[in-house]
Order: C-alpha cells, then structure tokens, then sequence
C-alpha cells in the first residue's frame, strides 16, 4: 500500500496505541511508529507499547458521580483497547481501576502488533515526510527534542512546558504491618478491591513535623538553564513544593487521615496518614500515593523512611521529574484535532493540553477515528459537549481561554449545566424527612453530579451509532 493511504502515527503511548486500535478497526492501513528502545527518554523503563510512566491508577471507576468514572464508560462503551486491557489487568485499589503496569502495557502491545491493519516501527521520526497524506503526532509529554522543534516550527508558536514527578515505588516485604495497617478510605469497594486495598502509615504530629522538617530540607534535583522558567502542572505537584506551601498541605491534600481508622489504634485518631497502594498484580510492589519528587536520590531514602512502617523500606523505583510539553491547541487546533495550517496532521493524547491516562486515550480515540473517516470520506460529527468525550474535545479546541491554557484533567465544570431542578429540592432520608446541614448539601451535590452522568450517558448512546463505533459494529 503506498503512503498515500496509509495512517502514519508517532508515538506508542496511550493515544498513539489507542488511535492506531480505532483507525485499523476502521480499516486504515496504520504504521505505528514509536522510538523506544532506538531512543530512550527520561521516564520510560520498558520497550513495551502504553507504558505507565507515573501512577498505575485510572483514578475513579464511578460513572455515576464521578467525571473521570463518567469518561471510563464512555471509552469502554466505544471498545476501547486501552480501558479492556485495563479492565483485564486490574488490581484492587478502593473505588479506583488501579492496573498491573506491566501485564498492561503487555497486553495493549500483543493486541497491536496481531492487527493485520497495524505496522509497528521503532524507530525515531523527527520530521513529517512530504508523501506522508495523513499523521498524527501522539508522543506526549517526552516528544523528543528534534519533532519538538518540528512541530514548533509547524505551529509557529513557542511550545508550553511543565514539569511532571514521579512517586517512589516501594518493595511490600519492606513495610512494617505492625505499625501500618490495610483499609481503603472510608472503605470503599472499587473494581475488584475489598475495601482493604491501600496500606496505610499513620502519624502523630510530633512525627508528622519531623517529617515535614526534613522534607523542606532536603536537597532537590537541580534544573538545567532553560528548565527554570518553567511552571508545575497542578494536578502533579512534588510533594515537597507542596509542603513549601504551608505546613498543613500535604494533611489537607494527600495525608489526609479522613475515612481511615488505625486497626492497631482504633481509639487515636492519626494527625496524617501516608498511603501506599498496589502497583502489580503480584502485590509485591506499592506506589507511594501523592509522594511524586524531585528530591535527590539520597534525601528521598532518608525521609521517607521517617515515615511509620517504613523505616526498614526498600524501594524499587524512586522518584523522579521530567519536563512535559503540550500545545496551546485552542489557538492552533481545529474540532477534528488537525492543525489549522496542515490539516494533515492531527494531534493526540497529552500534547494537546489534556491530562490524565484516559483522557489521553479519549482524545487518540477520536483522533484515530477522525483520520480514518478523512480517508474514506466519510463525515464523522464530534461527540456531543455534553459527554465526557466532547467536553474534553471542546475543551482543547474551542473552550478554554488560550491565555491562560494549562493541561486539564476531565471534570464536570467542563460540560455544560445540566438540568438541576431535581437536585434543588430538598432532600429527604428514607423516613422522608428534609435533610439539613452538611447532610443536605452532599445530597445536592450528588444529585447534581447524577444529572451530569445521567445526561451524558443518554447522549453518548446515539453518538455511538452514528460514527458506527458500538461494539457489535467491531
């Protein structure tokens, strides 16, 4: 087949792998082309396609209440690879999909590279070839820096950049289950968890001090000239930037001991609480929750240890920063994720201003399937702004205010107000009586988290069998 019906796609992340999935069930001819293990990057350990570089966790798996749940069942309902090899290679985590990073990454590769639609090539790209009639660029936040200045070139802008930290993943025989104790907060069961599935290290506050001391004094990972400039994304602060930002941050934000009772202590309530949570399916290793650092090696091993129950740990993976890169896609993107000046070229997946794993693969889901309907000229509508999908494609391409464009994780302030009239009423208990205080807000707000996912859902359904993606059509 010559290039000028072939789908070129550059980067085998989650967008790029979730975009070649679609466009080859669609009947594109697709060259994956990623540039592990010719090239390495900063953050990436394996050859394996879909590598999770950062957490193992999906985040919330409640479609009912929750935007990110909301957006698991969309992706799910449009036969997304990505969320069934997550779905098959799940571990407990709460009311999280918490995945084997390896059987994951494992899974999404063999099911790419049987697809007699897909070629893989490893292989660095750094520019677009001129016979090349329809790429996308999904290499997220680590594009190499020869396709940077490419695409910087292409855009005609400056490229944003942030930096991104890593959490410390720590061996589970090395954590001291006398002191530390297994609950998930408030109990809550998730995709096949028990309630049980976080270890949790309690605090007092003369430990919790101590903690925090040697934490704003330890020394951090130094940053290169032309690094210094630039900003954290929010959504991943290292855990030291946020202590630097008041001493009760980090017992507000990711110690929080709310919902957790010490099953050692179930009389002290702790002043903080350290959480870890399974990082494979073996349950030898745990991902240290909201830990993610730029502190030096040696300062990490010394202060975490200060923590209760891991005095003695032993750390598989410690933590570490790298620099991402997106685009100011609302300024240069058009609705089909195509540059306005190369309509040839669509963008996926991180580079484009979302964050997040599954909005990573929501947005190389649509770029997979806007670039093989462009093929075979064939109109495919975006999503309705009302799903979790078209909020997130309107969002990057129409919505956001470019000035300020930041990398945005999917949220219901994204979609539009539904119709809340049913959570403005008062809400009755079981006995029928008005609810009040504390009591009555938290029904209001579920209320309204409800309408938005009630909403999306019955608007996602049509959606689906317009673009013929239901999962009889595949």
């Amino acid at each position: 087949m010559t290039d000028a019906r072939k789908l070129h796609i550059i980067g085998g992340g989650l967008a790029g792998s979730e975009a070649a999935w679609k466009a080859a069930n669609a009947g594109r001819h697709v060259v994956l082309h990623e540039m592990r293990p010719v090239r390495k990057t900063d953050a990436h350990v394996t050859q394996s396609l879909a590598e999770l570089v950062c957490s193992n966790s999906f985040r919330s798996d409640d479609a009912e209440t929750n935007a990110v749940g909301l957006l698991h069942a969309e992706l799910r309902d449009a036969n997304s690879l990505i969320m069934k090899c997550a779905d098959d290679n799940q571990i407990p985590a709460g009311s999280a999909l918490a995945v084997d990073r390896e059987g994951f990454a494992e899974a999404v590769t063999a099911a790419l590279e049987a697809h007699a639609n897909i070629e893989i090539r490893r292989e660095e790209i750094s520019d677009i070839p001129a016979n090349w009639a329809s790429t996308i660029i999904a290499t997220g936040p680590l594009t190499a820096p020869a396709l940077s200045k490419t695409i910087a070139n292409m855009t005609g802008k400056d490229r944003l950049a942030f930096f991104d930290a890593i959490a410390p993943i720590v061996y589970h025989d090395s954590i001291n289950m006398d002191v530390c104790w297994n609950q998930s907060r408030y109990d809550k069961l998730g995709p096949g968890g028990t309630g049980k599935d976080y270890i949790n290290c309690p605090m007092d506050e003369a430990q919790y001090n101590r903690f925090i001391d040697a934490l704003l004094d330890s020394e951090t990972a130094d940053f290169k000239e032309w690094e210094t400039d630039t900003p954290y994304f929010n959504g991943c602060l290292p855990i030291e930037v946020m202590a630097a930002r008041g001493r009760e941050t980090l017992r507000h934000g990711p110690m929080k001991p709310r919902g957790l009772t010490n099953a050692h202590q179930p009389d002290v309530k702790p002043y903080a609480v350290a959480q870890l949570r399974q990082d494979n399916a073996l349950g030898t290793l745990f991902n240290m929750v909201g830990f993610q650092t730029k502190l030096k090696y040696a300062g990490q091993t010394d202060v975490f240890r200060l923590i209760p129950g891991l005095k003695e740990a032993r750390f598989a993976r410690l933590g570490g920063l790298h620099r991402n890169t997106f685009l100011n896609s609302p300024t240069l993107l058009a609705g089909d994720l195509s540059l306005k000046t190369r309509p040839d070229i669509r963008f996926a997946g991180q580079i484009t201003g979302v964050e997040g794993y599954v909005e990573s693969t929501a947005i190389g889901l649509l770029a997979g399937r806007f670039a093989a309907a462009e093929l075979m000229q064939t109109p495919l509508p975006a999503p309705p702004p009302t799903t979790a999908f078209g909020a997130l494609l309107a969002h990057i391409t129409v919505n956001a205010e470019a000035g300020t464009f930041q990398p945005m994780n999917m949220n219901f302030g994204l979609m539009p107000l539904p119709d809340t009239s049913d959570a403005e009423q008062a809400p009755r208990n079981a006995d029928g009586k008005k609810l009040r205080g504390k009591a009555r807000m938290h029904a209001r707000k579920l209320n309204r988290q409800r309408a938005y996912t009630r909403r999306a859902r019955t608007d996602f359904a049509p959606w689906l069998t317009a673009i013929n993606m239901s999962r009889a059509a595949e």
